[in-house]
């Protein structure tokens, strides 16, 4: 049995005072399982992925963003064009007197959501931050350590401030219509979702919001939902004991045997197959 990767302080960190550094993914390969010796966010520009942590399987895409502790266990598969990058952080090493438990989800021990999505109104502020403190953290500057970790601050509170919900405000772009359509999608696993409807409600063109759609993600709606349907289903056989045919149910499906195809298709195993291959945790 081969042993867990393990990311090392040492090779991402220039000393041993530095708390914040960048780690560059243009663009994300595929990447075993491995855990780190130091926390991270990670945050999805553009692409698709499938990004496992903690057994979990993630369709990540444009606007992901994930709170990544040292303890956690994740890897990337099935990546197509896919663009991000993470920010590295020694929560130990952090100096400012900040109330860091409350900007950093699972900063200390519990239950806490590691996933969110950033609105498109966020992206270039964020960017703009990541960019400022990749420069600062090669400077060799008396201040360097400090000023990249007010930056650091910084981005905790712009992805608060801009992180996306579907009641958060009525549509003023074409980017935050898009920002709707994919945090819909992954809130309507269990239900009939018709993009007709929701361009409809949004009053939207269906054609070019579709055409959009790939061009941010690589995929099309259709494909990135039935996607996310999977990884639920794959989430479920793992850790519920739910039948087979309420896992089709709670995935979307109407239709037990075509999820059982749709299932074998995509992960080319039957969903008992992948039930007796991850017993249930």
């Amino acid at each position: 049995m081969t042993s867990q990767l393990i990311l090392r302080k040492s090779d991402f960190f220039s000393s041993s005072e530095q708390a914040v550094n960048v780690a560059e993914r243009y663009p994300q390969d595929v990447f075993a399982e491995h855990t780190h010796e130091f926390c991270e966010l990670v945050i999805v520009w553009r692409g698709n992925g499938l990004h496992v942590l903690n057994d979990r399987p993630y369709r990540i895409t444009r606007g992901d963003l994930f709170y990544i502790r040292a303890q956690d266990c994740h890897s990337y598969t099935s990546v197509n064009d896919l663009v991000l990058q993470n920010v590295i952080y020694c929560p130990e090493r952090l100096k400012l007197n900040l109330d860091w438990k409350a900007l950093i989800p699972g900063f200390e021990e519990g239950l806490f959501q590691p996933y969110w999505r950033l609105g498109s109104g966020g992206m270039n502020p964020v960017r703009q931050i990541i960019t400022q403190i990749e420069q600062e953290s090669r400077s060799a500057g008396a201040f360097s350590f400090s000023l990249t970790e007010s930056l650091f601050a910084q981005l905790l509170i712009t992805l608060h401030r801009y992180r996306f919900a579907v009641d958060s405000g009525p549509v003023t772009s074409s980017e935050t219509l898009l920002d709707k359509l994919i945090t819909a999608l992954v809130g309507n696993l269990e239900r009939t979702f018709v993009l007709e409807q929701f361009c409809h409600e949004n009053q939207c063109n269906e054609r070019a919001l579709r055409q959009q759609f790939r061009q941010q993600t690589g995929m099309s709606v259709n494909n990135y939902l039935r996607q996310l349907r999977i990884c639920h289903a794959q989430y479920l056989l793992r850790h519920t004991d739910y039948m087979i045919s309420e896992v089709a149910t709670r995935c979307g499906f109407e239709d037990s045997n075509y999820f059982s195809v749709v299932f074998t298709r995509e992960t080319q195993m039957t969903p008992s197959q992948w039930r007796q291959r991850h017993p249930i945790t």
